[in-house]
C-alpha cells in the first residue's frame, strides 16, 4: 500500500460526484500521492479501469508502490490527456477528476523550492526535468515582465515595487534560494495581510507562471468534454480564484451551447447545443476539514455531466 499521510482536499465529495460505475473507465488527471486514485479504485470492480496522470516524476515514483492491475500510471502533463488516452486506445471514459495546483507533498519537500518555509534552491518546477527554474527566470526576466507576472497571477498590489527590488538585488547577487527571495519581498511589502507572509502572493504567481498552470487548465478542459461519454462526469477542484474562474466560465459556456450573435436572427436548430449540464452548486470544504487542513479554505469543487452523443461508449 502507498503511504497515506497526504489527504487530498474535498476527496470524498469529488469522488462521490463521479458516480463510479464498478466496470467504468476513469481518469485521475492529477495523481499526486494517489489519494483520489485509491478512493476511485475502492469503488471499481474487477473489470473497472483507472488511468492516472501526473507531470511530477516524484508522484510517478510514489505511485509505483500502488500495485493494481486496474491502474495505468502515466508521466504526463494533463494538457496531453487526449493524446494519452489515444495512445492507450481509450476512446471514451466515464469520469475525469482534476485537482488543480501544487500538492502538499510538493510544498513540504524543501528541495522543490515551492515554499519559503524552508531556505532551499529556488526551483518551483512541477517537472524538474523540463522548463526553466524560478531562479534562472528571475535572473534574466525584464522588470516589467516580473511585475506583470506577480500582478496578474498573484493579484499582488505591490508587484511593481517587488519587481524593482528583485532587479536591483540581482545586480549585486544572484537570487538562488527561496529564503533570499522571501526576504527581499518581505523588506519591500510594508502592509501585510493578517496571517499571511508578504511573499505568499509572489511565490504563488511565479509558480503558476513557470508551470503554465492556467494555460494547462484551459487546454485540458475541452479535451475532457471530448473524451467523456454521455452521462460521464467531470469534477474539478481548484484552489485559486483565477483557476476557478476558468473552470466556472468553461462549464457555464459548455452548458449554454453556441449562442447567436446579438441582433442576428439565426434559427436555434442551427446552433450547437451545450455538451455539459451543471451538477449542483460549487462545493466548499466543511469547517472540520478546514480546521484539519487550512489549505482547504480556498478549495472549490465544480461538477458537470456530459450530455448528447459523444460518439460511443467508454473503452
Amino acid at each position: 500500500m502507498m503511504e497515506s499521510a497526504h489527504v487530498p482536499v474535498l476527496a470524498q465529495e469529488a469522488v462521490a460526484a463521479l458516480t463510479i460505475k464498478p466496470d467504468g473507465v476513469y481518469v485521475d488527471a492529477t495523481f499526486g500521492r494517489g489519494g483520489h486514485s485509491r478512493l476511485i479504485l475502492d469503488r471499481l470492480g474487477a473489470q473497472g479501469r483507472l488511468i492516472a496522470l501526473d507531470r511530477d516524476p516524484d508522484a510517478i515514483r510514489a505511485g509505483a508502490i500502488l500495485q493494481d492491475a486496474r491502474l495505468t500510471l502515466v508521466h504526463s502533463a494533463f494538457s496531453r490527456l487526449a493524446a494519452v488516452l489515444d495512445e492507450l486506445d481509450v476512446k471514451r471514459v466515464d469520469g475525469i477528476l482534476l485537482d488543480i495546483g501544487v500538492s502538499s507533498p510538493q510544498l513540504d519537500d524543501a528541495t522543490r523550492g515551492f515554499s519559503f518555509r524552508f531556505d532551499a534552491p529556488l526551483d518551483m518546477r512541477m517537472d524538474p526535468g523540463s522548463g526553466i527554474s524560478a531562479s534562472d527566470w528571475l535572473a534574466t526576466a525584464e522588470e516589467g515582465e516580473i511585475s506583470e507576472v506577480i500582478r496578474s497571477y498573484g493579484e499582488e498590489r505591490f508587484a511593481k515595487s517587488i519587481a524593482r527590488t528583485i532587479v536591483a538585488a540581482r545586480q549585486k547577487e544572484a537570487i538562488r534560494s527561496t529564503g533570499q527571495l522571501a526576504n527581499l519581498i518581505a523588506a519591500t511589502v510594508k502592509k501585510r495581510e493578517p496571517g499571511q507572509h508578504p511573499a505568499t502572493r509572489s511565490f504563488q504567481a511565479i509558480r503558476i507562471y513557470l508551470n503554465r498552470e492556467l494555460e494547462e487548465l484551459s487546454a485540458v478542459l475541452p479535451q475532457c468534454v471530448d473524451k467523456l461519454q454521455p452521462g460521464g462526469r467531470l469534477a474539478v477542484i481548484s484552489f485559486h480564484s483565477l483557476e476557478d474562474r476558468i473552470v466556472k466560465r468553461f462549464m457555464r459556456n459548455e452548458a449554454l451551447g453556441e449562442q447567436a450573435p446579438a441582433r442576428l436572427p439565426i434559427p436555434a436548430a442551427m446552433l450547437k447545443p451545450g455538451r455539459l449540464k451543471l451538477v449542483g452548486r460549487a462545493q466548499r470544504a466543511a469547517d472540520e476539514e478546514i480546521a484539519a487542513n487550512p489549505r482547504a479554505r480556498s478549495a472549490v469543487l465544480r461538477v458537470a455531466e456530459r450530455v448528447g452523443d459523444a460518439g460511443g461508449g467508454a473503452t
